[in-house]
């Protein structure tokens, strides 16, 4: 188990470019097993997650060439499906949250998949019965062996339908999008999500010959077609990473310019950090934020608490909450941050209060967080990290911290974050890795 060493206190200076979208990127990689042909992608982050869903497609027969950085070619021509119900198979599965999106794809263009119980962050409930019911309702059929924990799903030829989701689940979208445009007839899915990732995903495919309307909305419509041919195809910046930096650098006092964001997709994320007295600059399609000795959490009109609560696109993504709550720590003003999507992602803040921070956890899904103003400094710690925004989280206390603090589990981060250290160091940071 690998730990980061954090010596805190150190001002970062310089510029830094955020990574390609972990979350776009496993969406768009599945999406390659709906064509024989060669599909390119650009900006791949090099990160656990992805890294490992490339290897099992590697690993099914996909053809996979690395042809720049961040550059790879798909072709998935010989796709071995005896290898789909091996018990090898089906461990990879279990072990990566990702594997969830090979249904579509597979079910779409061979009738049938097999997958085990994904896993992933351990961040409460993550109910797949969204993913399962779409699919059904375009003619699978689906058993479930409680035993081996596996999930299979049949069909000769998936039919369009119109359905309504019960929720707007990201990956349960992207799923029946990947089945429904090699399904025969039309199909609508409302209440679909609409994150710029799930846009990129629908782009890719129209370039691949799918016909998809409403893009961007939560109505989708798709024509069937009877066969995709290949693209090119670039990943957008991971939005989580630039939240990730712009609360860096305001817990640590820094100027840094993130380079390169796609400020147009980044939605209501940057008036997010505004709410809490953040301020920043955009320069083009970079963000430049000067170094602030303080920042105040706005109130609302009526003088009450500032509430910043995550929600489906276009509100606030649930992966940047962490990031949020620890960036209150050290600001002028006090915030409610309600976690409303998953039940078990604020369970990391008594490591924050064993530092220092004065933080309130009401409840599994709500904290409110007392800021210090930057009066008081957080003391190093040894911790560990239980998910990757958490770790984040944490690795961004330890840079404000008063000492040396030592972060255990660091993997969880890498399954997210290219290259962090470095990348960090390269800006004053002092980060080692054990």
């Amino acid at each position: 188990m690998a730990s980061f060493m954090i010596e805190g206190g150190q001002r970062l200076k310089g510029t830094i470019v955020p990574q390609g979208a972990k979350n776009e990127v496993l969406q768009i990689i599945c999406a390659t097993l709906l064509t024989p042909e060669k599909v390119t992608v650009e900006n791949v982050p090099d990160i656990l997650d992805v890294n490992n869903l490339i290897s099992l497609l590697i690993r099914m027969g996909v053809s996979v060439s690395q042809t720049g950085e961040g550059r790879f070619t798909f072709q998935a021509d010989n796709i071995n499906l005896e290898y789909l119900e091996s018990a090898e198979f089906l461990k990879s599965c279990s072990s990566l949250r990702g594997s969830v999106m090979l249904m579509g794809p597979l079910l779409a263009r061979f009738g049938k998949t097999v997958i085990a119980k994904p896993g992933g962050d351990k961040i409460g409930r993550r109910r797949l019965d969204t993913h399962f019911t779409g699919l059904q309702k375009l003619g699978a059929r689906f058993e479930q062996d409680e035993k081996r924990q596996t999930y299979s799903l049949t069909a000769e030829r998936l039919k369009g339908c119109s359905m309504l989701l019960d929720e707007a689940s990201v990956t349960g979208t992207a799923n029946i999008i990947m089945a429904a445009v090699l399904a025969q007839g039309k199909t609508t899915i409302y209440n679909a999500a609409c994150e710029p990732y799930l846009q990129q995903l629908c782009k890719m495919l129209t370039r691949m010959g799918a016909k998809i309307s409403g893009i961007a909305s939560n109505l989708i419509t798709i024509e069937g077609v009877d066969a995709l041919g290949g693209c090119n195809h670039r990943v957008l910046p991971d939005m989580i990473e630039v939240g990730s930096f712009i609360g860096m650098a305001a817990m640590t006092k820094s100027e840094i310019t993130i380079k390169d964001v796609s400020f147009e997709n980044l939605g209501i994320i940057p008036e997010s950090f505004r709410r809490l007295g953040i301020n920043f600059e955009q320069k083009g399609d970079d963000i430049y934020i000067p170094s602030q000795e303080s920042y105040e959490i706005e109130s609302f009109i009526d003088g009450s608490i500032m509430t910043i609560s995550d929600a489906p696109w276009p509100g606030l993504t649930p992966d940047l909450l962490s990031v949020m709550l620890v960036t209150a720590i050290q600001a002028k003003g006090s915030v409610l941050i309600h976690q409303k999507m998953f039940e078990s992602r604020l369970f990391f803040v008594d490591k924050l209060i064993d530092m220092g921070a004065q933080i309130i956890l009401c409840d599994p899904h709500r904290a409110v967080v007392i800021g210090h103003n930057q009066q008081f400094k957080l003391k190093a710690r040894t911790m560990s990290s239980p998910d990757i925004r958490a770790g984040i989280a944490l690795l961004i206390a330890a840079m404000s911290a008063e000492g040396t603090s030592r972060i255990d589990n660091i993997e969880q981060i890498d399954r997210g974050y290219q290259n962090l250290e470095q990348r960090l160091c390269n800006l004053g940071a002092k980060i080692t890795r054990s």
